[in-house]
């Protein structure tokens, strides 16, 4: 049985969650800010299909990226340095959530409701949510968002419009985090595009050790990145 939570139920130890499915943790409770980022500290984040109730997950093992151990390709490499895309921050927050709730192939439906999107953007506005932006010509081509603690980066979402444009940003994103000694970029679940760029699995222990000292670092004032990431 999982925790049914209410407005002011606090969420159970994340050792109590489901084995199967992996990481159920709860289900209730609300999106406002302060249940969110209560979430986000212990290691619990969101998920749920439409009609269903709010679905709070802890999953074990976690997929995490450390940003020295991104993996840029020949390819990548040479595309970043071509210069054709435009990289940009928090500029079109909104717009990069709704490309990502967009439908993908093979899939009917998506987790990015407009109740999601109305609790990010909320997120957003007190700065702690952000979006990194690949433009070309003016165009929104790629992007991803998440959430920024301490020296903690969650990831939640990313899409892509042109070749290698989520790639670009999230290139952009783990040398700029480097850069500010970021410990970890949660990816939460298992996938084969995100291990072919270095992401990899750790225990749900390890990841709420690591989280626990990384969380209490003061906050990055402005989310603006470097001009010379890649120079």
């Amino acid at each position: 049985m999982i925790s049914l939570l209410h407005h002011d139920t606090p969420f159970p130890p994340v050792t109590q969650a489901l084995h199967q499915p992996n990481g159920l943790l709860a289900a209730g409770g609300d999106l406002m800010p302060e249940r969110l980022l209560d979430a986000y500290r212990q290691g619990i984040f969101p998920w749920f299909s439409a009609g269903d109730p709010i679905l709070w997950w802890s999953p074990d093992p976690r997929m995490v990226l450390f940003p020295e151990e991104f993996k840029i390709s020949k390819s990548l490499r040479k595309t970043l340095h071509k210069g054709k895309f435009e990289v940009r921050t928090d500029s079109a927050f909104e717009q990069v959530m709704r490309a990502c709730a967009l439908p993908r192939e093979g899939q009917d439906g998506t987790w990015i409701q407009e109740e999601i999107i109305a609790a990010y953007v909320r997120l957003h506005k007190v700065g702690l949510a952000h979006s990194v932006e690949t433009w070309m010509e003016g165009e929104l081509v790629g992007g991803l968002y998440g959430v920024s603690l301490g020296r903690m980066f969650y990831g939640e979402s990313m899409f892509s419009r042109k070749t290698d444009a989520s790639k670009i940003a999230l290139a952009h994103l783990t040398a700029q985090l480097k850069r500010w000694e970021f410990g970890m970029i949660d990816c939460q679940m298992n996938t084969p595009h995100l291990a072919s760029m270095g992401a990899r699995e750790i225990s749900r222990r390890e990841f709420i050790l690591r989280l626990q000292e990384l969380i209490h670092y003061p906050d990055i004032e402005s989310f603006r990145f470097d001009h010379d990431l890649f120079a």
